[in-house]
């Protein structure tokens, strides 16, 4: 979306003038609004067609009864986004295989925000699957970007009352069900390097000492790529996975680290090509989750740079 319109000549001056207006007004709010939505979303391709659909109907707003615009956009983004995530709901009902979030090529500088990253982090955006499409609106919008009630009421149609037990609920569940916790960068970073270590020389028995005894793994081929059919628990499992899958492959496997949704990830390529993202959680010095993206369709992303504030 261009954020400089030329006025034509039949159009009215203050017609124009509200449209540059508006446009000033979500492009200054745009990247908040994208996080927003992905977070609500888990996919990034669904949060742009939801910034579009918040665009058509902010450039309808009479702004001079705003008073406050980035409020007012929140609640165009969050109320799109629901009505998306309901439609998510019923596309993932036939969705071929495990379902992964939509991966990030994310900024180095994300992971220095603790909260935020580990907001869009892969084990986090699993989590919030678990909620009802409302309590995740509540939960993103009051944890995350620090709404108030009242605000957050007008969003989801509720009552700030309701929407005070709704966020209590959905903190509990997902207090029940996140990541045991966030650790150094130095941990992080030496972890991923001993693990890429271990898959580059195939060397089974590193592999093994850097995976936590509880690892899970999970992939997503969408239907269109080969990917694990359900979740793989426990390292030695992981370990033989890993061994008759990539060694088998011989040479043409290569990876590089990158940060993928805030959080360390490997870029995975097979003969030069492009073959998926294997995001990593680590906890503790060990490596507790394996997250491998395979569908080409979730791949547009971490050719370049997104960015996700709050």
């Amino acid at each position: 979306m261009s954020e400089h319109r030329e006025r034509t000549t039949d159009e009215p001056p203050d017609r124009a003038d509200r449209v540059d207006s508006a446009t000033e007004a979500f492009v200054a709010h745009r990247n908040l609004l994208f996080t927003v939505a992905y977070e609500m979303l888990g996919s990034a391709a669904d949060a742009e067609d939801v910034l579009q659909e918040t665009w058509l109907r902010w450039v309808g707003v009479e702004l001079d009864t705003v008073r406050d615009q980035r409020a007012y956009l929140v609640r165009i983004v969050t109320r799109q986004a629901l009505d998306r995530l309901r439609v998510l709901r019923r596309r993932k009902e036939s969705y071929v295989g495990p379902w992964l979030p939509e991966p990030l090529l994310t900024a180095p500088d994300v992971a220095d925000d603790v909260e935020l990253a580990e907001s869009v982090s892969m084990a986090m955006l699993l989590v919030l699957e678990t909620l009802t499409p409302t309590e995740r609106a509540v939960f993103v919008l009051r944890e995350v970007f620090d709404l108030e009630y009242g605000e957050i009421a007008e969003a989801v149609d509720k009552t700030p009352a309701a929407v005070r037990q709704i966020a209590h609920r959905a903190r509990a569940h997902v207090a029940a069900r996140r990541p045991r916790g966030a650790v150094s960068a130095a941990d992080t970073r030496d972890a991923l390097q001993a693990f890429q270590r271990a898959i580059e020389t195939g060397d089974l028995q590193s592999l093994l000492d850097i995976l936590a005894p509880d690892v899970v793994a999970l992939s997503d081929g969408g239907g269109i790529k080969h990917a694990l059919p359900r979740p793989i628990l426990g390292a030695a499992k992981v370990v033989r996975l890993l061994a008759t899958g990539w060694y088998k492959r011989g040479t043409g496997i290569s990876v590089e680290p990158v940060q993928i949704n805030g959080g360390p990830a490997l870029l995975v390529r097979l003969d030069g090509e492009l073959d998926g993202v294997l995001a990593v959680r680590v906890e503790n010095g060990r490596v507790t989750g394996l997250y491998h993206v395979r569908n080409p369709e979730k791949l547009s992303r971490i050719e370049r740079e997104t960015t996700v504030t709050r």
